[in-house]
């Protein structure tokens, strides 16, 4: 079980509060009750407010949490440290000396500015070097034999008031498909969000192996949540009941799980990507939704909401049980798990015409309740609501 949250809230102000009242702490008894040098008795303070760090962190990290991941490479941080150390000493000199300060106010003040300054390099590095080391990790196939599954494939459409074309992407999937059904077994899993329409019951008639019927609107997350969590496939894909990614495209993700990897998403801006890009609002939207996953995601891929997403059916059903979101936002609360799960992920190239279609999607209302849902995961994050995920 997860650390509770009031617990995880004292651990993380500890981690940080106790450096830097050491760190501040010795500087003031180095430079104004021994006469050190300021320099001098920054940069001792500097050093052992970073030992303390450290230290602080290998015990009260919470290890599946990816972003203090850099526990695991000391030299990382202490290149990191050091660099920081550098502009914190530089800054306060700078700050101290311009300022004309001779008091301990004055220096108090002047460490304030350092301390800003040399947590914003600090905050970089991590990052950087986290980035990288995700990056590097999720790129090499896990290679595990596929378990846990009835059949070969399972994919989950989720659909809202789709009723005039739901039964023809049905039947287009098990035509198709065919060679997967034969080969294995196929499973088409419907779940009507609430739509109050004939969905649920068109979906049976074109043949779905499974129709999930939501008692209201909840939203994609939740709808593809439930299909997901009934399915029963070794391989788990979902994707949009539009099907604008033809049944050969679900293939290729298919055959790339059974290759040994973890998670396959597509990937809308691979150079080997054919799309009719959009314009103006959606394509404005796009590029917010990239810059505000960046929030909960250290390592984001380029297209984190392509509706085509593959994974190992028991990686997806583990996952999707600690999944929250019911929005749009829950393609990043998924890749988030994937990031704690340190699961391998591999990025297929799609063929998609963003200008046809229809869609549910209303640019300004939904990204505004994207960036809502992902300070709630954030949050959730930060209180232990995740820390079982990489458990199993």
């Amino acid at each position: 079980m997860g650390v509770p949250g009031s617990r995880r809230l004292l651990a993380f102000a500890a981690v940080s509060a106790v450096p830097t009242a050491v760190d501040v702490g010795l500087l003031v008894a180095l430079r104004e009750g021994l006469g050190w040098p300021l320099v001098l008795a920054a940069a001792a303070a500097i050093a052992v407010a970073s030992v303390v760090s450290y230290a602080l962190h290998r015990v009260a990290t919470f290890r599946s949490t990816p972003y203090f991941r850099w526990v695991r490479q000391p030299g990382a941080f202490a290149g990191i440290a050091l660099v920081a150390g550098a502009v914190d000493i530089a800054v306060l000199r700078l700050t101290f000396a311009a300022a004309g300060y001779t008091t301990v106010g004055g220096l108090l003040v002047a460490k304030a500015v350092s301390l800003a300054a040399g947590a914003v390099v600090r905050a970089a590095g991590y990052r950087w070097v986290l980035d990288e080391a995700i990056r590097d990790a999720r790129a090499v196939p896990s290679a595990r034999p596929l378990v846990d599954g009835r059949c070969r494939l399972s994919v989950v459409i989720p659909a809202y008031r789709e009723a005039e074309r739901i039964g023809t992407t049905v039947q287009r999937i098990h035509d198709e498909l065919a060679d997967v059904a034969a080969g294995g077994g196929l499973e088409v899993v419907v779940v009507d969000d609430g739509s109050g329409d004939r969905t649920a019951d068109v979906a049976l008639a074109a043949g779905a192996e499974q129709v999930v019927v939501l008692p209201r609107n909840r939203g994609k997350g939740a709808a593809v949540r439930a299909g997901v969590l009934a399915s029963q496939g070794r391989v788990v894909l979902f994707t949009d009941a539009d099907l604008a990614y033809d049944p050969p495209q679900l293939r290729a993700a298919l055959e790339r799980v059974e290759e040994g990897w973890d998670v396959v998403i597509g990937n809308r801006r691979h150079p080997a990507s054919v799309v009719a890009r959009a314009t103006g609002l959606r394509a404005f939207g796009s590029r917010v939704v990239n810059r505000l996953s960046a929030a909960v995601l250290l390592a984001a891929p380029r297209d984190t909401q392509c509706g085509l997403k593959a994974l190992r059916g028991d990686v997806a059903r583990h996952l999707f049980r600690y999944t929250r979101i019911d929005g749009f936002a829950f393609d990043i609360e998924l890749l988030h798990l994937v990031e704690r799960a340190e699961l391998s992920l591999s990025e297929l190239p799609v063929r998609l015409d963003e200008t046809g279609g229809t869609s549910t999607v209303r640019i300004g209302r939904d990204v505004v309740q994207l960036a809502v849902d992902l300070l709630r995961v954030r949050r959730w994050s930060s209180i232990g609501a995740y820390d079982d995920v990489a458990g199993r």
